[in-house]
């Protein structure tokens, strides 16, 4: 019996398999205590969130070396068994090695990071996590009007960034440019009109134009692109009902919807405040004169 458990404790193959197991375990101990103790210090959420998946890309990788370092020995002779089953693999995986290299050119190419909205695959939503394989989304829109939540968490494969455009609402320049349309009755005062419009775009949303003012100018230095004005600013055409007025400013990406209620609110106190100088125009009918009627009565 004693000879049966020392030719069980002095067996390479057990010996091999308890050196792999205490290994691993040290090695993903480490690799989860740097991540507790050191990672969570890190200030900026961005490079917290960072840090924390590239030690856990590192553990696996330390991982299978180790694992080739113990059973380097046996792995001469199964060279050419694993080039022929590595290439029926890669054409069986190809979208799992898409989705790695994604997941590669997602971390390191700067396409977007926790927390952006994004639009991808036709989702578009805020980014709750990048994992190896797939985006996690908090989609937004579709049976919700504007840019609200709605509840439905998408995965998204990551080797989707290779297939269509990647939307980014919030990258390097976290503003989008609004505009509101606002139809004028003819007859009214038309400058009145646009200053009152003009000074309520100002009021909402003026604050943020030295802000983006700045980061289009960092954008500028980073990218060839023209000057664009962040100031609000008023346009006019008429048509056949009424003149509209379009008021176009900047606005942050996840308050568009906040800011057209605040610019509408305040342009119906003031324009209603006018007492009739200056008229919202609405789609009515008026005839304007009729036409001849020629009767014929028969008795």
């Amino acid at each position: 019996m004693e000879n049966k458990i020392t030719e069980i404790l002095y067996d390479p193959t057990i010996g091999k398999l308890v050196t792999l197991f205490i290994g691993i375990a040290v090695i993903w101990i480490v690799i989860k205590f740097i991540q507790k103790k050191l990672f969570t210090k890190i200030d900026n959420v961005d490079n917290r969130y960072k840090a924390k998946k590239f030690g856990s890309f590192l553990g696996y990788i330390i991982t299978i070396i180790f694992i080739t370092i113990v059973y380097s020995n046996k792995l001469g002779g199964l060279t050419v068994a694993f080039g022929v089953a590595g290439a029926g693999i890669a054409f069986a995986l190809q979208e799992v090695i898409a989705s790695f290299a994604g997941w590669l050119a997602i971390m390191f190419g700067d396409f977007y990071k926790t927390g952006d909205r994004v639009q991808l695959g036709g989702i578009k939503g805020d980014v709750m996590d990048i994992g190896v394989l797939r985006t996690t989304i908090m989609e937004t829109g579709q049976w919700v009007d504007g840019d609200l939540y709605n509840g439905r968490i998408v995965l998204i494969a990551n080797s989707y960034i290779f297939k269509e455009p990647v939307f980014n609402y919030s990258g390097d320049f976290p503003f989008l440019w609004d505009e509101i349309k606002v139809p004028i009755q003819f007859g009214s005062n038309y400058e009145k009109a646009k200053q009152i419009i003009l000074n309520v775009g100002l009021e909402v949303a003026g604050d943020l134009t030295l802000e983006s003012k700045e980061k289009w100018n960092s954008l500028q230095k980073k990218y060839l692109l023209e000057n664009a004005q962040t100031e609000p600013m008023v346009s006019l055409i008429a048509n056949d009902n009424w003149v509209e007025f379009t008021l176009r400013y900047v606005v942050r990406y996840n308050k568009r919807r906040a800011t057209k209620t605040d610019l509408f609110t305040k342009l119906l106190q003031q324009i209603e405040a006018t007492n009739g100088e200056v008229k919202f125009a609405s789609a009515t009918f008026q005839i304007v004169e009729t036409p001849d009627f020629n009767i014929n009565l028969k008795k």
